[in-house]
């Protein structure tokens, strides 16, 4: 629920669209508040940035008050929807079952999942990050097929690391990271994981983010609160390892 009114959405949105110019060397996307989408899609422009819906429910139309469909999301400019995302499991219940609902209605309608998965600080001290996140891709990508894979970019989202400041070891992101592109290789094929994105996302900063991105196996970062500081979040788009 960020930001909160819709001058600060078209301020940000604009700064977004400034800060992305033709060096920029990364995709860039934005997840909009639904009641801002519209008019964020005005002031990207031309600017090529894209835009993501923060959830979905995964019927199209119907008796759903407060509900949002990926036909409506869609006509608002989106081109990529968040599945799973881990405060929409933890405070609003999302389970397996309905993100991987979420995810194939997305992938119907022609939106591309961002499909969030991690652990929780017991798991991860547990030494359980790698079974968690095998077992929550198992679930949510349920009879996605390895041609829909391709429009499918995971997030790897230590819960732990969220908001709290606590950043995940790159060299402990880098050995997550290689497990889910290994499950991948073993449910799919070589290719499906070679080729699938997998981004990192838990206090990522433009201080931490060079240390991330050394990393073989992650290929970007889902950014949290440092995307709503114009000048950090145009530091992050920007960053690039030369």
């Amino acid at each position: 629920m960020n930001p909160t009114t819709l001058e600060e959405a078209k301020a940000l949105a604009k700064a977004t669209a400034e800060a992305t110019t033709s060096e920029t060397t990364g995709e860039i996307i934005i997840a909009v508040p639904f009641v801002f989408l519209e008019s964020v899609k005005r002031e990207l422009g031309d600017s090529g940035v894209k835009m993501a819906a923060q959830s979905i429910f995964f019927e199209d139309k119907g008796a759903f008050t407060g509900s949002i469909s990926s036909c409506m999301v869609k006509t608002m400019g989106c081109e990529y929807v968040l599945a799973g995302h881990s405060e929409r499991r933890s405070l609003f219940k999302d389970d397996d079952a309905s993100i991987n609902r979420k995810i194939r209605k997305s992938l119907k309608q022609g939106l591309r999942p961002i499909l969030c998965i991690g652990e929780s600080f017991d798991e991860y001290q547990s030494g359980l990050a790698d079974v968690v996140c095998r077992i929550e891709l198992s679930k949510d990508l349920k009879d996605v097929t390895e041609e829909e894979l391709s429009r499918v970019i995971i997030a790897y989202e230590p819960v732990w690391s969220i908001g709290t400041g606590l950043m995940c070891d790159p060299n402990t992101a880098q050995k997550v990271h290689a497990g889910i592109r290994d499950w991948f290789k073993t449910k799919y094929s070589a290719a499906a994981a070679d080729a699938i994105r997998i981004t990192y996302g838990g206090s990522v900063t433009p201080e931490t983010v060079k240390n991330l991105m050394k990393q073989p196996d992650i290929d970007g970062c889902l950014v949290g609160g440092a995307s709503l500081d114009p000048e950090k979040w145009a530091k992050l788009i920007n960053y690039t390892e030369l």
